[in-house]
């Protein structure tokens, strides 16, 4: 499958020749490719599908279309036609007698009291693997030819950003044949999808999740050498060419990219303008409690797409989800990750090439973007809203990612890390953002990757004391849960010590790939900077 990068670079120097031109920047028109698309339950089941994700069947919403069929969809909805007839029809037995329904990973788990916290995590990496899947119509997983690690609980499929994180456990637990894995798995999704989606479900199709597959490539790469990169460089080049792709004659704002004044930045986005089919209910009651629409359909989706499902970051008034603007924000974070990935791009390429030129340029837009538009008066980094050609307002850890990726001057960085220990420095780590508002991604939660991502930015710019409070703490909190629940889970209370995190539209998970992973991964940080 052939891809013509050269329209990347003739669409993204365009952009640097009109950067004092009023009009946007003239597009090309990538090439067409045609990609595998899976039909979703509200296809193949559409009056079923309605029913039972609005009639409260299951309390998650995610339950039932993680279910696997045991009859074709055809057979299914002649059953359900036949079953209305039936006075005494019953919603829970007509689901079990058509559905597998799916159990969740890891939660019949028993820990060994006398296992460590380190030595439990290893012991968890069997119970959170997938064998390789064998495809069939009956299950809404997209199959992968290889053996993966999924998170645990209610998310019994792989998940894209989650993996980077778990890996950092898998590398220090030398699993680096299951790093392997995971990257080719990613690679076929590239291949056939177009691109890694969210998680490897049929419903899951129409978004990805933050791009973290170029530094899943670094963390083999360090471990085998050079020749990693060459191995996957076809698959990054694609993922590339994912986030940057515009059509010709497009708007300025096109799927995920934006045509700004210097360059292409880039957003979140979701192709799907309708309820989320694993939040199908909790979607569309928002919408019309909020007489919204399809763009706020696709700001849900979008949301769900950075892995901040959901927080303060995407809302207007920076309190309550019926305000979330999603699609109207360049976030810190993604471009930062495209800075990496782009990064480790340009060293593949020949130093005069056209496409290496392009990638230079785009990189120092990023900069420029990071250090101009994203800059409070008080030193932090806030996410800049294209529409209304203002910073968000809204504090969060996003602001490390700069910092991660070494795209920011010391100055710059040190008056970051003085904010983040004036701010958001809570006794169990870093809280996600300063903001209480119920969401799982606000305070007073912590969550894993924002962890490493604050730890391995403040040390790249020489604040390694505060990187290691950071990190004692977390491991601290950790092994405190550990060992009064016998758990690792999927976030925490970094404020209140005594009480569980909350927040969001699930319960607390249990498993979890990344806590699992960071948690060993920052042991070794800590270990080998006490050396």
């Amino acid at each position: 499958m052939k891809y013509n990068l050269l329209l990347i670079v003739l669409l993204l120097v365009s952009c640097n020749k009109n950067t004092n031109s009023e009009s946007p920047p003239e597009t090309v028109t990538t090439e067409v490719v045609k990609f595998k698309t899976f039909p979703t339950p509200d296809e193949l089941y559409p009056d079923l599908f309605i029913a039972v994700q609005m009639g409260d069947v299951f309390p998650d919403s995610k339950t039932f279309v993680d279910c696997t069929a045991k009859f074709p969809a055809d057979k299914i909805n002649a059953n359900y036609q036949a079953a209305l007839k039936n006075e005494n029809f019953e919603w829970s037995n007509f689901v079990k007698e058509n559905f597998e329904i799916p159990p969740s990973i890891s939660s019949d788990f028993k820990s060994d009291p006398t296992k460590s916290a380190a030595e439990h995590v290893t012991s968890l990496w069997p119970i959170l693997t997938r064998k390789a899947d064998k495809a069939s119509e009956l299950s809404t997983l997209i199959p992968l030819p290889k053996d993966y690690v999924v998170p645990g609980g209610r998310f019994r499929e792989v998940y894209y950003w989650d993996s980077y994180f778990t890996m950092l456990g898998l590398v220090e637990d030398g699993e680096f044949e299951m790093i392997e894995n995971i990257l080719d798995n990613f690679a076929h999704l590239i291949n056939t999808i177009g691109h890694i989606p969210n998680g490897n479900r049929v419903y899951y199709q129409t978004r990805s999740q933050p791009p973290f597959f170029s530094q899943m490539v670094k963390l083999l790469a360090d471990e085998k050498g050079e020749e990693v990169y060459k191995q996957y460089a076809d698959a990054l080049k694609k993922e590339y060419q994912f986030w940057m792709n515009r059509a010709g004659n497009s708007p300025p704002a096109f799927e995920h990219t934006v045509v700004t004044e210097t360059g292409v930045l880039n957003r979140y986005y979701d192709k799907g303008d309708n309820p989320r089919q694993e939040s199908y209910k909790e979607d569309y009651n928002l919408v019309q409690e909020n007489k919204g629409g399809e763009k706020m359909y696709r700001d849900l989706r979008s949301g769900a797409e950075s892995g901040w499902d959901y927080s303060s970051r995407w809302f207007a008034d920076g309190q309550n989800m019926g305000t979330i603007e999603t699609t109207d924000i360049l976030p810190l974070d993604l471009n930062a990750l495209l800075y990496g990935l782009e990064d480790i791009l340009v060293k593949l390429e020949a130093k005069d090439s056209d496409f290496s030129k392009t990638l230079t340029a785009s990189m120092a837009n990023r900069k420029a973007f990071i250090s101009t538009m994203c800059k409070s008066e008080d030193g932090s980094f806030e996410d800049y809203n294209w529409t209304t050609q203002k910073l968000c307002g809204k504090k969060s850890l996003a602001m490390m990612y700069p910092l991660y990726f070494k795209m920011v001057s010391q100055e710059e960085a040190d008056a970051v890390a003085d904010y983040v220990k004036a701010n958001f420095l809570k006794p169990g780590g870093v809280v996600s953002t300063i903001y209480n508002t119920g969401q799982q991604w606000d305070a007073p939660n912590g969550w894993a990757p924002l962890q490493w991502m604050t730890v391995i930015g403040l040390d790249n710019y020489g604040h390694k004391d505060l990187a290691k409070t950071i990190a004692s703490r977390w491991i601290a909190i950790n092994e405190k849960v550990y060992k009064s629940t016998g758990k690792f889970v999927e976030k925490y209370n970094v404020e209140d010590l005594s009480l569980e995190a909350g927040g969001g539209e699930y319960p607390v998970q249990d498993g979890f790939g990344w806590s699992n992973g960071v948690y060993l991964g920052l042991k070794a940080y800590l270990t080998d900077n006490h050396k």
